[in-house]
This record gives structure tokens, C-alpha cells and sequence, in this order.
């Protein structure tokens, strides 16, 4: 079961792998802190994080800091979003979505059982 949280937790390549395999569901915003449309989704994802506690773990992978697991994933466009199921990646977006359409993406991940 996910950890309670208040916001999307930072991951490092470090520990990458061992958080996205440790839930049934997790979202990670891969963002860069000079990017404008990152800083406009950044409090879209913190949001998803708080409604979707307990069901999905949100983490925040800054790929400047963390190159290797962005060239793992192919990332070569941020904002991206990138959403694992037991492990694997289902899913991902580019660009800020709106929120309806993020929930969706995230409540789908959560119904793939």
C-alpha cells in the first residue's frame, strides 16, 4: 500500500527502481526546475498526489539531476509524465494535460487490476 502523501516525494536514479517497484501504481513527473510548462504542472501532480493517497505513489524526477533513468525511459521532451503498473511502464504523456485528463490517465492505472 502507498505511503499517505501531501505531494509528489523527489526520487533520485538511486532509487528509482526500487520505489516504482515497491506499489501497484506510480506516476513520476520527470521535469527540469528551469522548464515553465514543468512549473505549471508541478502543482497539478502534487494535487493528483494528495486525491490519489493510498491508491497510486507520485514521485518527481528532476532530469537534469537524474540523467541516467531519463535516457532509460527515452525522455526527450518535458514535461513527461510516465505511469507504471506492478512495476512496468503502461503509460506516459507529454506536455501539461489538463487535470481531468491526468486523473483519468492515473484512475486507469488504478483499474488495470
Amino acid at each position: 500500500m502507498p505511503e499517505k502523501q501531501t505531494g509528489a516525494i523527489e526520487v533520485t536514479d538511486a532509487d528509482f527502481e526500487n520505489k516504482i517497484s515497491q506499489a501497484k501504481a506510480v506516476v513520476v513527473d520527470c521535469y527540469a526546475t528551469w522548464c515553465g510548462p514543468c512549473r505549471v504542472l508541478s502543482p497539478i501532480i502534487d494535487e493528483l498526489a494528495e486525491e490519489f493517497a493510498g491508491k497510486v505513489s507520485v514521485y518527481k524526477l528532476d532530469v537534469d539531476k537524474e540523467p541516467k533513468t531519463a535516457n532509460h525511459y527515452g525522455i526527450m521532451s518535458i514535461p513527461t509524465v510516465l505511469y507504471f503498473k506492478d512495476g512496468k511502464l503502461a503509460d506516459q504523456s507529454v506536455g501539461v494535460l489538463p487535470k481531468p485528463t491526468l486523473a483519468n490517465k492515473v484512475q486507469n492505472l488504478i483499474d488495470k487490476e
